[in-house]
């Protein structure tokens, strides 16, 4: 995943205007895997945005939730009833 910003943007000259659907955009693709280059381009992209912007509220939102998806990994379904373990955490080397 790149930390750039998308070129159709750029060549619109859109980088200067981040809505939420821009934020929620990078958010649609968060796993543990790519958590922290994903809170790493949103921050970049409201890095220049009041505290007030809707934008900014949605990512500094997100941050906290991709943080905590780093750690903590993630489960979906139900793992009991499925047998099979949940995804670890990016700090738990037990399973390795």
């Amino acid at each position: 995943m790149s930390k750039e910003e998308q070129p159709e943007r750029k060549q619109r000259g859109e980088a200067q205007t981040v809505t939420v659907e821009d934020v929620r955009t990078l958010m649609g693709a968060s796993t543990p895997h790519f958590a922290l280059q994903l809170r790493e381009r949103i921050a970049a992209l409201i890095a220049g945005l009041p505290e007030e912007h809707p934008a900014r509220v949605e990512g500094e939102r997100e941050l906290v939730r991709l943080d905590q998806l780093a750690v903590a990994g993630e489960v979906r379904g139900e793992a009991q009833d499925l047998d099979e373990r949940p995804l670890p955490s990016l700090l738990d080397t037990s399973g390795l």
